[in-house]
């Protein structure tokens, strides 16, 4: 593959709406450190038009459009809604642009096994947007990991009429599926879920219990229907409790130590946790992966096997629902879906 070690980074941004307009501003940002933000591509052009006037670059209605300009483009970021990730990364991939694929990673684990052959065969770096993994609070949690033997996971938000084009599921729940299967670091044995639509014609909250190999159990709630905005992960593992904030950007351990009397010590932590923007910390990551060839901290693996349990708990969900007679409780229930080229990342 092509080095861009030394090269000005030229960047496009396809799907500028509840998320990827962000993706456009740190993009910005990050001029002093050798990137140019080149295209912002939006079906809305009026749209794509607002957010090159703020940030620079050119402005394009469609993937086609950019490619056909002629202009050199080094990466991208596809943030449109999750059921157009495949066509737009593999048009973007087989011109020789490198991507981030904002969560959920595809529609289907059918569309997820081709970006990752399409990734693989093309020589392109591709990485899973899961913003999660780059919250200072998770970074710093990580080296405090042994081996987490029971989580209990929230995730709560106010309903916006945003996303809807999805579950709670791959809207909320997908960032900690994510963390929680690179933090037990074992295949998942065993899923049940209950989940309902509330407010839309698809599940907006959802409850489900993952046991895994390793006999490590997680609980995890995402609603997006609640009345506060809650962001938390709490973990148990062999003599130490760990809990995480992801909104707060906070950890706190207590960790038990023997003592010569006897007597165990409870000992507090709180572990120094950067003030560095998410977002701009995994778009640096990806970019850095760009321009040294090399594999991305979040891989279109790891994408992949996120998707593929949150499909699982989709499924487990839908039998719930048709053991206790609720088949029909979507279907009275409409929310038009919004015409947002955003990806609905939270």
């Amino acid at each position: 593959m092509e080095s861009v070690n030394r090269e000005e980074l030229s960047i496009a941004v396809v799907g500028v709406g509840a998320f990827g307009k962000n993706h456009a501003r740190v993009y910005r940002e990050l001029a002093d450190d050798g990137v140019k933000l080149a295209a912002v591509v939006d079906a809305d052009l009026a749209r794509a038009q607002a957010i090159t006037a703020e940030h620079g670059g050119r402005p394009f209605a469609s993937v086609s459009d950019l490619l056909a300009s002629g202009l050199k483009i080094h990466a991208a970021s596809v943030a449109v809604p999750t059921v157009y990730h495949l066509a737009a990364a593999r048009q973007l991939m087989e011109a020789g642009i490198d991507v981030l694929i904002e969560k959920p990673l595809a529609f289907s684990l059918d569309q997820a096994d081709e970006l990752v052959s399409l990734a693989s065969k093309l020589g392109r770096v591709a990485q899973a947007g899961h913003l999660e993994r780059f919250n200072p609070a998770v970074r710093a949690t990580w080296p405090l990991l042994t081996r987490p033997m029971f989580f209990e996971v929230h995730r709560l938000s106010v309903f916006t009429p945003r996303s809807l084009d999805v579950d709670v599921v791959l809207d909320l729940m997908i960032h900690d599926l994510d963390i929680v299967l690179k933090m037990a670091k074992s295949p998942v044995r065993e899923v049940r879920a209950v989940g309902l639509p509330v407010l839309t014609g698809k599940v907006d909250i959802a409850s489900v219990r993952l046991e895994f190999e390793s006999g490590c159990i997680a609980n995890l709630t995402a609603s997006r229907i609640s009345t506060e905005r809650v962001r938390k992960l709490r973990f148990f593992q062999p003599a130490q409790y760990v809990s995480l904030d992801y909104s707060r950007r906070d950890v706190f351990s207590l960790t038990v130590q023997p003592t010569e009397g006897g007597v165990p010590q409870i000992v507090p932590y709180k572990p120094p946790v950067s003030s560095e923007e998410p977002l701009r910390a995994e778009l640096s990551s990806f970019l850095r992966a760009v321009r040294e060839r090399s594999q991305p901290e979040v891989t279109l693996a790891d994408g992949r096997a996120a998707l593929s349990l949150a499909i699982e708990i989709q499924q487990q969900m839908a039998d719930h629902r048709k053991r206790a007679h609720l088949e029909d409780v979507g279907s009275i229930l409409h929310v038009g879906t919004p015409k947002d080229s955003g990806s609905g990342a939270d």
